[in-house]
């Protein structure tokens, strides 16, 4: 069972976040054995195509802990590897869990770019103390003016501001809190942090609530909801376009090319970046 091995987020190998595709997944190889499979090549995501259409595919999406119903470079990194397969044309409609993701691949600059859901927002988290305890943070450290509010663009995550770089620098996941504190904000996956450098200019780190992950290098099913955020609350030129710089402090830079459309209520959500295909194998099941 062939797979390949792609960075996703990134315009240089062996940087962005990494992703293992599986492109044609045998009929009939059951969910354990998908997480098995992810679990020994043991990335944040493993992608299973599990059947193409005209204009279109289906996939399952795994990290080592679960299925996920959406997540952001396994969306580029398996679009991008079945259009240079030849398998679908360039503009393709993703199916998983979440639903359908419109996916555009340039395989000349060697890029993608997602439409994403539109947008929901989460309740308020009032218990700012322990989301700052699940980054290694006081309450003094986050942004007093804006809400601390869980958004989903397919999967939800916790919009977390922090008051400059310096603190986003020093944060560090505390395990058991950091999944405690997303379990209590709507159930999500992860607490995204992130301080604005400039208009159009984010950088963020992801904590995930599993520790098989820890902190993600780039986040495309994060990044969304962070550019709908911003437009939401008018902070960093948003609604417009943002470079969110992520994975610098895990050894994996990565640059993540958030767009944002329309007006509050019915955000238009675009997020793109590079994408290289760094290896290839295949799994003996």
């Amino acid at each position: 069972m062939p797979f390949r091995l792609v960075d996703v987020f990134t315009e240089v190998p062996f940087a962005g976040n990494q992703l293992c595709v599986v492109p044609e997944t045998p009929e009939g190889l059951d969910h354990d054995t998908m997480l098995t499979l992810t679990r020994e090549i043991n990335f944040s995501e493993t992608t299973f195509v599990t059947g193409i259409r005209e204009g279109g595919y289906a996939v399952r999406i795994f990290t080592p802990e679960h299925e996920l119903p959406f997540a952001g470079h396994p969306t580029l990194g398996t679009a991008f590897v079945l259009a240079l397969e030849g398998r679908v044309p360039s503009s393709v409609v993703q199916t998983c869990g979440a639903g359908e993701v419109p996916v555009e691949i340039d395989l000349a600059a060697s890029q993608g770019r997602m439409h994403q859901l539109s947008p929901g927002f989460g309740p308020t988290v009032e218990d700012r103390a322990l989301i700052a305890r699940g980054a290694g943070l006081g309450t003094e450290d986050l942004v007093e003016d804006l809400p601390i509010v869980p958004v989903s663009t397919g999967i939800p995550h916790v919009m977390v501001p922090v008051r400059d770089e310096a603190v986003l620098r020093r944060a560090e996941r505390q395990g058991e809190t950091c999944r405690l504190a997303c379990e209590a904000a709507d159930d999500a996956e992860s607490l995204y942090l992130f301080t604005i450098r400039a208009d159009g200019d984010v950088m963020a780190r992801m904590f995930d609530r599993w520790p098989s992950i820890g902190e993600d290098p780039a986040t495309g099913s994060a990044a969304g909801p962070l550019g709908a955020y911003l437009a939401e609350y008018g902070r960093a030129g948003m609604p417009g376009h943002i470079t969110i710089a992520q994975g610098e402090l895990v050894g994996r830079p990565s640059f993540l090319h958030v767009g944002v459309e329309g007006t509050s209520g019915s955000w238009t959500v675009f997020v793109g970046g590079g994408v290289r295909i760094v290896g290839e194998g295949a799994f003996d099941v």
